[in-house]
């Protein structure tokens, strides 16, 4: 059953048909109710989000779409028959409906006349590296055990193993005390900044190939780390982010065009507050 809720008639109304008017084509329909043909702007407004493919949906979940529709184009064509169009309410909701959908479409033009050179676009690419840094990534394993002692013993019998890496396995899968021992302590690849501070730091301290000659305290216990690669940080070149630049400049301009707008007509304008 459909329901809606009179307080947010009028926002659901607007949201409707933001997402009809920018919805597909209506070429291609999936069966009619008393004569109304059943769309795909009909289908996108039960779905409320444009990133579904209806096409692309289980059986189940696309008679489910379209026993909406139908419920849906029942009920819309029962209220227009009872004469709720004469009703205050309906001619209020309709008129507040008109003038927000208005606003929308005309941002929607305002939008259209914004542009951002590639000059722009460099100029804040260079203002703004850092935000376009890919962080070192590690490739480590650890153990961890609950007490300083422990992890200082183990370091001492990497000491005097001649193959440090398989020394360091097998002790990770007996000794250790996290999830990963039974791995051999291995942690994968990662962003430098993903693991606790205290961990990164000392990860990202060693070589490749090295281990933790100190035990590493966190809140999880006491580790011992071993490097198996660090790939450093770098930046992502300008073509890679040129099109996220051109969204964060266009917004940005966007924005204060509306400002500027709203600026000049508020001069104008008898405001009263109270």
């Amino acid at each position: 059953m459909i329901k809606i809720t009179s307080k947010k008639f009028v926002s659901s109304l607007i949201a409707t048909l933001a997402i009809t008017a920018s919805s597909l084509s209506a070429a291609e329909t999936f069966g009619s109710v008393n004569g109304d043909k059943i769309t795909k702007q009909d289908v996108a407004v039960i779905l409320r989000n444009p990133n579904i493919d209806f096409n692309t949906l289980p059986k189940k979940s696309k008679d489910q779409v379209i026993e909406q529709v139908i419920e849906k184009k029942l009920l819309t064509a029962n209220a227009v028959k009872s004469g709720v169009d004469a009703d205050v309410q309906y001619k209020d909701a309709l008129a507040k409906l008109k003038r927000d959908l208005a606003l929308e479409i005309w941002m929607q033009k305002e939008y259209k006349k914004v542009s951002v050179s590639d000059a722009d676009k460099k100029k804040y690419y260079n203002k703004n590296k850092d935000r376009f840094k890919v962080p070192a990534t590690l490739e480590a394993r650890h153990i961890l055990t609950k007490t300083e002692k422990e992890a200082k013993a183990l370091i001492k019998t990497l000491d005097k193993a001649s193959n440090k890496k398989d020394e360091f396995i097998k002790l990770a899968k007996t000794k250790s005390t996290g999830p990963s021992g039974p791995q051999g302590g291995y942690l994968g690849k990662f962003p430098e900044t993903k693991m606790v501070p205290a961990f990164s730091k000392a990860a990202k301290a060693l070589s490749k190939g090295k281990y933790s000659k100190t035990p590493v305290k966190t809140q999880f216990g006491y580790h011992v780390i071993y490097l198996e690669d660090k790939v450093p940080a770098k930046s992502l070149a300008f073509d890679k982010v040129k099109s996220k630049i051109s969204q964060v400049l266009l917004q940005e301009k966007f924005r204060a065009h509306i400002k500027s707008k709203a600026d000049s007509l508020r001069k104008n304008a008898k405001i009263v507050i109270k």
